[in-house]
């Protein structure tokens, strides 16, 4: 059987797939011939993306709602968010796969097969992409299949899940806020983890109540339920309701590295590129942002790995944060009531999106109370048998006469650090 050549091959069609596809076939790339492989049909929406956002995505014409502004609450209080310029949106996984699928099947030169990836070949001049009997190459793989046992656990890192699941339900009086999404909602028993619910509200009468747990492993179909049974009918006050759809899932929540360029000729995307947020478990945006940030490089240098580095800074806050969730998870419900309740919101999110400039994130910081971080930093460091420093170097300042010349005050560190 004669190997059938593309110019891009990618492997997976979930978010990470076919929002590179996508990309690709509205950019100058359009007319590069692309094979898009998924083990899936997907005509099932088997999945939300919920995320903020300050400036229009690709895929503004199927936001299923949008929401103006973000409900938090625990045992003590609950806040009511204005997001300003940013907007919470939410598209559903089977609006996605139609209006990419659509757009793809109109492109002359782009094809959709589905089948099994089995074994990725990589080569000096091409890669090869084996699935079932068939054999293709391409110029450039991206590979968005993310295999969990395909990542070693090292004791250097932490590996939580999140993992959530979520009832669609509807109830016959008016219960919900359409205009406000609440973002975390800590009144649960915490059992010395980090768990909280999240509420998507549609109408007065619909919304997507969804259990979320960040956690070693997951819990069974009836402890899931018997929480959003209890969610619903406690503190919703919900007597009578119908579900009327379903959806479940887990998340790598891990600080373990996702090497990008994974081969001559290969690269990781999505979750197996490390582009999930694994404190927030939001990747949507980020997907679009890699998405981009590949076709530039690919039209810039003629190949894709020119993609901006992950910030050291963020990696250690990421991994100080997972260190306190696993040891310290229950703490993680104060932390986050007066991370919303002293700041800004455009500091939080813009914080939450690596986006933060060095000053607001230090000042974002400052809020939090410092204990917990600091016990967490400890452990982190003791775990990793690492100093701290190497990731916290700053880079050569254009400006040192900003800071004191009488050496690294604690003050000059910290601005540099974040």
């Amino acid at each position: 059987m004669d190997t059938q050549h593309y110019d891009v091959i990618i492997a997976g069609g979930g978010a990470a797939g076919l929002s590179l596809a996508y990309q690709m076939i509205s950019s100058p790339l359009r007319d590069c011939s692309i094979l898009l492989i998924d083990s899936g049909t997907k005509t099932q929406s088997d999945r939300t993306w919920a995320f903020w956002t300050d400036t229009p995505t690709p895929f503004e014409p199927i936001v299923y709602h949008s929401w103006d502004y973000l409900h938090l609450a625990d045992d003590a209080r609950e806040q009511r968010l204005d997001l300003k310029d940013y907007r919470y949106q939410v598209i559903r996984g089977i609006d996605f796969y139609r209006f990419v699928h659509a757009a793809l099947d109109a492109c002359p030169n782009v094809t959709r097969v589905q089948g099994c990836v089995a074994q990725i070949e990589d080569g000096p001049d091409v890669a090869r992409v084996v699935c079932g009997e068939q054999v293709y190459q391409a110029t450039w793989v991206f590979d968005s299949i993310f295999r969990p046992t395909q990542v070693p656990e090292d004791e250097r890192y932490q590996y939580l899940q999140l993992h959530f699941k979520g009832w669609e339900i509807e109830t016959n009086a008016d219960v919900f806020h359409p205009d406000a999404a609440t973002l975390m909602d800590f009144r649960t028993p915490q059992e010395g983890e980090t768990r909280f619910f999240y509420v998507l509200p549609f109408s007065s009468r619909r919304a997507l109540v969804e259990f979320t747990v960040f956690s070693d492993t997951r819990f069974s179909h009836e402890a899931y339920a018997q929480a959003l049974q209890e969610y619903v009918t406690e503190v919703l006050q919900v007597a009578e309701y119908r579900i009327v759809d379903e959806e479940q899932g887990v998340i790598p929540a891990t600080d373990h590295p996702f090497p990008r360029q994974i081969g001559q000729r290969v690269m990781a995307i999505g979750t197996k590129g490390g582009r999930v947020k694994p404190t927030t478990g939001y990747a949507f945006v980020r997907i679009q942002r890699d998405s981009a940030a590949i076709i530039t490089s690919l039209l810039t240098h003629g190949h894709p790995f020119a993609v901006p580095s992950d910030s050291q800074r963020y990696r250690l806050l990421d991994a100080v944060m997972l260190e306190l969730m696993d040891h310290y998870g229950q703490q993680l419900k104060p932390i986050f009531a007066q991370m919303f309740a002293r700041n800004p919101i455009e500091r939080i999110l813009r914080f939450l999106d690596e986006e933060g400039s060095p000053i607001e994130n230090l000042q974002l910081i400052a809020t939090l109370p410092p204990w917990n971080f600091i016990q967490a930093a400890v452990q982190w460091q003791l775990s990793h048998n690492t100093p701290i420093r190497p990731f916290i170097q700053p880079l050569p300042d254009p400006h040192p006469e900003h800071y004191d010349t009488e050496g690294d005050s604690w003050l000059n560190v910290a601005a540099r650090m974040f």
